[in-house]
């Protein structure tokens, strides 16, 4: 075999597995649909089928509140779900809504007082359940990096606008499944955590 078969093989091989390679990265990077408006983090796990299987995170049900509290300058909050997931933490969902005439900044005490929170930008991180019958206030979980799981990077809720928020915290005992949800500027309110 010459050296320029021998070179245009190697060339050729060489080129075919760079396809393959580039096929390979374009799959494994491929992103799905994921809003990633709503949060600083993406680790939201999605809800599991009873039936067997996962289903896909369709959101709270909006139509079934939980707990709805007036808090100040016409804001509302309004809670739909407080579900218990195997992994071991209770994700709240709701929403708040500003009814006021002009926009809503509350991003620092949302975000509580914690150390940790204060160069991690806009959140509702400052929420806390308190397990009045074990005696635990539980706060919202963080990842590596100190970052709450919950909504955050937001700056304001205007007028007549609403926005979408969650939180993640740890679960309280099997047992324990009405707790006082708090999130500072609204009253504490109580909810049932569900399966």
């Amino acid at each position: 075999m010459s050296i320029r078969r021998t070179v245009k093989a190697r060339r050729g091989a060489a080129a075919a597995l760079m396809a393959v390679t580039l096929a390979l990265a374009a799959t494994a990077c491929g992103g799905g649909d994921e809003d990633k408006t709503s949060s600083g983090s993406s680790s939201q796990p999605s809800p599991e089928n009873k039936e067997g299987g996962d289903k896909p995170d369709t959101g709270p049900d909006t139509n079934q509140k939980i707990a709805e509290v007036e808090g100040r300058d016409g804001m509302v909050l309004t809670l739909y779900s407080a579900k218990r997931d195997s992994g071991g933490f209770v994700t709240v969902n709701g929403q708040v809504k500003n009814t006021g005439d002009k926009a809503y900044y509350a991003t620092t005490e949302w975000r509580g007082t914690e150390t940790e929170l204060q160069g991690g930008g806009q959140s509702v991180g400052g929420a806390t359940l308190i397990d009045k019958a074990d005696k635990k206030r539980y706060y919202v979980l963080r990842d590596t990096e100190g970052r709450c799981l919950c909504t955050s990077g937001f700056t304001q809720v205007d007028a007549g606008k609403e926005m979408a928020i969650f939180m993640q915290f740890p679960a309280p005992p099997e047992d324990s499944n009405e707790v006082d949800f708090q999130l500072p500027s609204f009253p504490s309110v109580t909810i049932q955590i569900t399966q």
